[in-house]
């Protein structure tokens, strides 16, 4: 009877080691199903909400899809005020556009704009984190912090330096690949309208990454989301139609241009949502409102000018351009 009474105490001990043994991996395979859930939330984690604003809409989107070959290398540059830092010898040179395209055909290979209230350009033949062949970032963005705000030096189509877009498309790094099959009409137009054609591209690749069939939030249209006011007379109604589209953002930013009486700065600059006198202050308001991506992005004129101008993803660059990249914290 004491046998039995022990084998039974024997037994009874074992169930109830097995069944916490059973719950202890229960809660294991949860906390690791917790875990697991975690990082692929944190994998697939979408872009912070964008703003109706059609200002600044797509630099994330564009660094996630930009394909990693096409990132180059600058040379770092110790602070906002160094003029010309020094780049590696693989970084891309820019080389200068002919006058029947608009830009400059410059033999320097930087911009010859003197004079006025921002003084010297600062510009260096290789783009940098802070200059390039169009001029230093404190000299695009000239008076951004003063109190009266953006004050552009007059700069023409003719003055700025730019690539060719056909000669962009011979590196096999080009961003621009994703244009390519439209090369053709940004051409067509660049030369109609006396506009650079890389300019016209570098516009599309950041409204739509060169992908016709994009509508936007606000119902914005095609490679150059064009809005839809401006649909009028496209052929059988469709405003994505790329030649419609291109060719309609073309003479917009050609008329644009010719109101701010011929200043590419500006016009670029309002393209993009700048004027005269904005403020770092009133350009960075909405960086901790619900709608961040409203904000101006700070370092636009450089980048633009500097960066996708020269045939560079002004987004995927390393060392990056600029110096505000207050857009940053709209991803945090």
């Amino acid at each position: 009877m004491r046998f039995l009474t022990s084998s039974f105490a024997l037994l009874l001990s074992l169930v109830v080691v097995n069944a916490s043994a059973i719950h202890d991996v229960s809660g294991l395979a949860s906390r690791h199903h917790h875990i697991s859930v975690r990082v692929t939330s944190l994998e697939v984690r979408q872009q912070p909400k964008v703003c109706p604003n059609r200002i600044n809409k797509h630099p994330a989107a564009l660094k996630k899809k930009a394909n990693k070959s096409t990132t180059n290398n600058l040379a770092p540059a110790r602070n906002a005020t160094n003029t010309t830092p020094s780049a590696p010898k693989s970084t891309p040179k820019p080389s200068s556009n002919n006058n029947n395209n608009g830009g400059s055909s410059q033999s320097s290979g930087v911009i010859r704009v003197k004079g006025g209230g921002c003084g010297d350009p600062r510009a260096s033949r290789t783009p940098s984190q802070f200059s390039g062949p169009n001029g230093h970032i404190d000299w695009l963005t000239c008076g951004f912090e003063s109190g009266g705000g953006w004050q552009p030096p007059h700069v023409t189509m003719k003055d700025i330096v730019t690539v060719p877009l056909w000669k962009a498309l011979q590196d096999p790094n080009s961003p621009f690949k994703n244009c390519e099959k439209f090369i053709h009409i940004f051409e067509k137009y660049g030369n109609q309208l006396g506009i650079a054609p890389i300019m016209l591209a570098s516009f599309a690749m950041q409204e739509s990454y060169c992908q016709p069939g994009t509508v936007g939030q606000g119902g914005e249209q095609g490679l150059m989301q064009i809005t839809q006011e401006k649909c009028a007379g496209a052929p059988e109604g469709n405003c994505r139609d790329p030649d419609f589209n291109i060719g309609t953002a073309a003479r917009y930013f050609a008329n644009t241009l010719a109101e701010v009486g011929g200043n590419v700065l500006l016009a670029a600059g309002r393209y993009n949502g700048w004027s005269r006198g904005l403020t770092k202050e009133r350009a960075f308001a909405a960086r901790y409102t619900s709608c961040c991506r409203c904000q101006n992005n700070g370092d636009y004129p450089h980048q633009f000018f500097n960066g996708w101008l020269q045939n560079i993803n002004a987004y995927n660059v390393r060392p990056r351009m600029g110096k505000y990249f207050n857009l940053d914290v709209c991803d945090k």
